[in-house]
C-alpha cells in the first residue's frame, strides 16, 4: 500500500460512535433513577482516581441535545448508546421509571429525526444497588430480571430500535467487577467471578427471547465481546502455555458457548474447583443464535508464566520497545488477527466493530483547538486492519469509534480521554478535536487515507 492510498470500505459501511450511560448522564439522583453498583464503588473511599466520581459525568442527562446535534455535524451513521438499567427500573425489577423511559424516548426520536441509528447496549455494567444487595450477578435470579428489563426497554424503543446490544465487556463485569475487584461492585472471589459470568451469558441468551418477542420492528440482537489476540513472551513451552490459558478465559470463555453451546474443555478442567456446574438448559438458551457479533478491540494481551497468580498461573506482561497509550500497547496488527480468528473459527453471521479507541491526554491549544495527532494515527492504522480484513473474505459491517465525547473512565476517572470531542470538565463546554473532524472525513469518503 503506498501513502495517500485511499482504502475504501464497502457501499454500505457503517460508520458510528459508542458510549454508556453511567460514564455521560451524571443526573444520578434526577428523572427517578436509582443507585447502581457504580455509584456505590465511586463512592467508596480509595476505589477511582481522585475519589472521583460519575455524578455529573458529561452532564449528558441535561445536554443530549447538543450532543447529537455534534453527532450531527460529524456525520456519523450509528450512535451506540446505553440504557441505564437504574433509571428504567430503581431497584432492577417490579415497578417502571416512566421519567427514565421517557429520556430514551427522547433520545431516540432525535436520532431517528437526524437519520443517525440507534444501537441500544441494554447493559454497560450498571447494576440497579438494590439487585446487588439481593445477590447481584452471582444470583441465578439476576439474570431472570435482566430479561424482564429488557422486554420493558423493548416494549417502548422496539418499534424505532432495530440495533440491539444484549452486553458490553461480560468478561469485564465478571472478571474486573468480581476477580480483581478493580471495578464495581469490587468482589474479589473466583467463584463469584465464574458464576457472574455464566449468568451474564445466561441473560443474555433470555433477553434476547424477550427483545424477539416483544420488539415491534424485527430485532438485529448482537452483544459485545472485548477480545484481544494473546501472544507469549517467549517462545518457551511454559509461556506458550500460559497464553493459551489466558486465552481460555478472556477468549474463549466467551466464545465458545454462544457459538459452540459448552465451555472450552481445557479451562473447565483447570478451573473446576471454583465452577458451578450449569442447570440444565442453560447453555441451550446462551448459544440462542445471534444476528451478528461485536467486537471491542484495543490491544494485545502478551502474556508469560507465572505460578504464583491463581488458577490460570499466567500474568499480563508488557514488552519494552513498544509504543503505548496510557492505558495499553498500541498493536493495530491485533484488530486484523483478533477479526480473521473469530471469524474463521466461530463462523458468526457478521461483525462489527463495536468499540476501538485511544486514551491520550489532548488539551486545548494557544487557539482553542484540540489538535490530537496520536489518535487520528492509531484509528488510521486499526482502519487499515478492519480494511485487510474484510479484503480477506471477514463480513465486517460496521466500525463504532470509542467514544463521541471524553467521558467517565471508570475507575481511572477523567484522567483518560477517550473523545473525538473534547470536555472541559470545570464548563462542560464541548469542542470538537482534530480527530472528530478527521473522522467525518472518513465518513464522507467512506475510506481512510494512509
Amino acid at each position: 500500500m503506498d501513502r495517500g492510498e485511499l482504502l475504501t470500505f464497502p457501499a454500505s459501511f457503517e460508520w458510528g460512535v459508542a458510549s454508556s450511560a453511567y460514564q455521560i448522564e451524571g443526573a444520578v439522583d434526577e428523572g427517578g433513577r436509582g443507585p447502581s453498583i457504580w455509584d456505590t464503588f465511586c463512592h467508596s473511599p480509595g476505589k477511582t482516581a481522585r475519589g472521583e466520581t460519575g455524578d455529573v459525568a458529561a452532564d449528558h442527562y441535561h445536554r443530549w441535545e447538543e450532543d447529537i446535534r455534534l453527532l450531527s455535524q460529524l456525520g456519523v451513521h450509528v450512535y451506540r448508546f446505553s440504557v441505564g438499567w437504574p433509571r428504567v427500573q430503581p431497584t432492577g425489577r417490579g415497578k417502571v421509571n416512566e421519567q427514565g423511559l421517557d429520556f430514551y424516548d427522547r433520545l431516540v426520536d432525535a436520532l431517528v429525526a437526524r437519520n443517525i441509528v440507534p444501537c441500544l447496549t441494554l447493559y454497560h455494567w450498571d447494576l440497579p444497588q438494590a439487585l446487588q444487595d439481593a445477590g447481584g450477578w452471582p444470583s441465578r435470579d439476576t439474570a431472570r430480571y435482566f430479561a424482564d428489563y429488557a422486554a420493558i426497554v423493548a416494549g417502548r424503543l422496539g418499534d424505532r430500535v432495530t440495533h440491539w446490544i444484549t452486553h458490553n465487556e461480560p468478561w469485564v463485569a465478571a472478571f474486573a467487577g468480581h476477580f480483581t475487584g478493580e471495578h464495581a461492585p469490587g468482589i474479589q472471589d473466583p467463584m463469584a467471578a465464574f458464576q457472574t459470568a455464566h449468568h451474564l451469558l445466561l441473560s443474555h441468551g433470555l433477553a434476547s427471547e424477550a427483545l424477539r418477542a416483544t420488539c415491534r420492528r424485527k430485532p438485529s440482537i448482537g452483544l459485545a465481546l472485548n477480545l484481544n489476540p494473546v501472544h507469549p513472551e517467549t517462545d518457551s513451552e511454559a509461556d506458550r502455555e500460559a497464553a493459551q490459558r489466558f486465552d481460555g478465559v478472556l477468549n474463549r470463555w466467551f466464545l465458545d458457548p454462544l457459538f459452540r453451546g459448552t465451555y472450552p474443555e481445557d479451562m473447565v478442567e483447570l478451573l473446576q474447583a471454583v465452577l458451578t456446574p450449569a442447570a440444565e438448559g442453560d447453555m441451550k438458551v446462551i448459544s440462542t443464535p445471534i444476528d451478528w457479533l461485536g467486537i471491542n478491540y484495543y490491544s494485545r494481551t502478551v502474556a508469560r508464566r507465572d505460578p504464583d497468580f491463581p488458577l490460570i498461573e499466567a500474568v499480563e506482561t508488557h514488552p519494552a520497545g513498544r509504543e503505548y497509550s496510557q492505558m495499553w500497547e498500541i498493536y493495530p496488527e491485533g484488530m486484523y488477527e483478533i477479526l480473521t480468528r473469530v471469524w474463521k473459527d466461530y463462523q458468526p453471521p457478521y461483525l462489527i466493530v463495536t468499540e476501538n479507541g485511544i486514551p491520550v491526554a489532548d488539551e486545548p491549544d494557544f487557539d482553542g483547538q484540540v489538535r490530537d495527532p496520536r489518535r487520528i494515527d492509531y484509528l488510521r492504522q486499526h482502519l487499515a486492519q478492519v480494511h485487510r480484513a474484510i479484503a480477506d473474505g471477514v463480513d465486517v459491517r460496521g466500525y463504532y469509534h470509542w467514544s463521541p465525547t471524553d467521558n467517565f473512565e471508570w475507575a481511572h476517572g477523567y484522567g483518560k480521554r477517550f473523545g473525538l470531542i473534547y470536555i472541559d470538565w470545570a464548563t462542560q463546554q464541548r469542542t470538537v478535536k482534530e480527530s472528530g473532524w478527521w473522522f467525518r472525513r472518513v465518513i464522507e469518503a467512506n475510506g481512510v487515507e494512509l
